[in-house]
Order: structure tokens, then sequence, then C-alpha cells
């Protein structure tokens, strides 16, 4: 009898799922199967299945007997279509672990990104991307993440730190940052986690993982989500998928940048481009309100009377319009 399947990859050329799966795959990991299998450019990765949660609480926080060996096929499968290596200190893959269930759940559940960096590994990407100030901020970020939502620590010691090397240089802001001052950052960002556990900060991009991938089906059932899905009517069985993808980076300088997008203004519902984005930022600095994001499109810009560029105006060859 053929083991059953836990884990779904998608793009890199391939979808083993679509937008057709989303009990199965979660609406996240259902829709990045649906554009993958559609050709658009989606960076590769797989989805943990919803399955794998409930039987996670039904089995005493226990995955099912085959689970490893599929996340490690899947994980060698993402390897090969990067051309990047999980651990590889010279050519590094870094994956980001997001929940993803088959209703929207926004803000209730983890995320972590740049999964997978280590103090050899770091060093491989400031090599490869030619940027050890990019490479130390993408380190700095990937603690404090992990520590938040893995290790449980209070966010708000990393905040002093961080606030207090800001304070030392005299910036007002994290995009003034030097690889240097980083560096300092991820070492103390480390001295605070060993002193707070009693052991260092996992080095190892497969424990890593294991952490990430438990702590978002522990989520599912943290008092958040909780409250979020009795307020909203969202069975408990329905569970989370997890989504495991390559990361690409907007936090690489001032010729990239992350955002939200969507093809409706989803205050009024009509059809036109919506969202926002910021310059030199990864994900969280947009949701965290840590900075001020601009529109996606010049009308928006004029309609909410901003200054500044909107995406259409500063980065034209990859404005939606």
């Amino acid at each position: 009898m053929a083991a059953k399947q836990w884990v779904y990859g998608f793009g890199g050329g391939e979808s083993a799922g679509d937008a057709s799966m989303k009990a199965l795959l979660g609406g996240k990991g259902a829709n990045l199967a649906e554009m993958a299998k559609l050709g658009l450019p989606v960076p590769p990765g797989f989805t943990i299945t919803t399955e794998v949660c409930t039987e996670f609480y039904a089995n005493k926080r226990n995955y099912p007997a085959e689970l490893a060996a599929q996340v490690d096929a899947a994980m060698a499968t993402l390897e090969k279509k990067s051309g990047k290596g999980f651990g590889d200190a010279s050519n590094p893959l870094l994956v980001s672990v997001r929940s993803g269930s088959r209703a929207s759940m926004p803000g209730m559940m983890d995320t972590v990104l740049n999964l997978g960096l280590n103090d050899e590994t770091v060093e491989g990407l400031a090599k490869l991307s030619g940027d050890a100030r990019f490479a130390y901020d993408s380190y700095r970020r990937f603690i404090q993440m992990y520590s938040d939502v893995v290790l449980e620590l209070e966010h708000g010691e990393f905040e002093d730190i961080l606030g207090s090397q800001k304070d030392l240089q005299g910036y007002s802001s994290g995009t003034e940052m030097k690889a240097d001052e980083w560096k300092a950052v991820v070492a103390g960002y480390k001295r605070a986690v060993e002193r707070e556990l009693g052991k260092p900060f996992p080095n190892d991009p497969k424990e890593q993982l294991w952490g990430a991938v438990g702590a978002v089906f522990s989520s599912w059932m943290n008092d958040r989500a909780i409250f979020y899905r009795k307020h909203n009517n969202i069975p408990e069985s329905w569970g989370t998928a997890v989504n495991v993808q390559a990361m690409v980076f907007g936090n690489m300088g001032e010729t990239s940048a992350t955002g939200v997008a969507f093809t409706r203004d989803p205050s009024t519902g009509d059809k036109k481009f919506y969202g926002e984005f910021l310059i030199n930022a990864q994900g969280e600095d947009v949701v965290a309100g840590i900075r001020t994001p601009k529109a996606l499109t010049k009308a928006s810009r004029e309609e909410m009377k901003e200054t500044g560029q909107s995406l259409e105006e500063a980065m034209p060859k990859f404005s939606p319009s």
C-alpha cells in the first residue's frame, strides 16, 4: 500500500496541486499551486497539508511517520530547482515558512523568513550577493522572527538591542545601518537568546525548519487564532497547511522592494490595481507599521495625496500597470 501523500510541491515547472484543493493545501498553498500551474514565475516550494495538522493534534502533537522522509525529498527537489543547497555554506538556500488555512486568517498565525541562515551561511550569502549589509540584515531579521515565533521569547528585548545600535550611530531608520552594525546587532541578539534559554540559538538549518513547522501547527491553537475562528465561524477541524518556499529578497537595496497587491480595491470592489510597497524592505516591514508604505500606482498616490513616488513611478519596469 502506497504511503499517504502529505507534501505537495509547486513552482519550477511543476505543480502537484491546483486551486480546487484549498481544503487540503490551504488557501495560500492552493493558490501558489494554481499560479505555478498557469506558468507564472512563482518561487518554488512545497506545502505540508492541512491533514498533517489534524493528525498532529489527534496524535498528541506527533507527526505522521512518513512526513520526515517526504519533507526531505521535497527539500531535495527544491534544492535542485533553485540550484542552491539547504545549509550549504557557499551557496545557501533560504526559505520562508508560512501558515495557510483554507479560510483567510490575517495576522492570526505565524511566519518565519530567511530560514537557513547561520554563522556560516550568512557569509556565503554575503559573498553571493556582494552585499554584507543585506546578508546581516537578513540574519538579524531571521533571529528576531524565529526567537519570537518558535522560541517564544519577548520581542521587546530585540527591539531594545536594535534601538540602542541605531541610537549609538544616530540613525532614524534601520535602512541606514551598515554591515558591521548589523553584525553587532546579530551578536547582541544571539547573546540575548542564550541568556534567556540557557542554550545557543539553533545553528542547524534542518532543526530550524522543523522548529518553524511545529510553530506554525502550534499557532493553529494559539489564543488569538482560537478567538478569530470562533468569531468568524471557522471550524477547528480544518487545520492549517504549512508553506515552505524559496526566499526572494526585497531588502537588497534601492532596486528591490516588498509589498501587497490586489486586482480590485478591497474597500470598494472597483476593478483597479491596489496595494502598497516599501523599497529595501521585507514583508513584515509593511504590516508592522515601522515604516509607512507607498501606493503602487500613480493614480492611487494622487488620490491619497501622498508625497514621494509610487511603484509605478519609481520602478516602471516592475509596475502592475
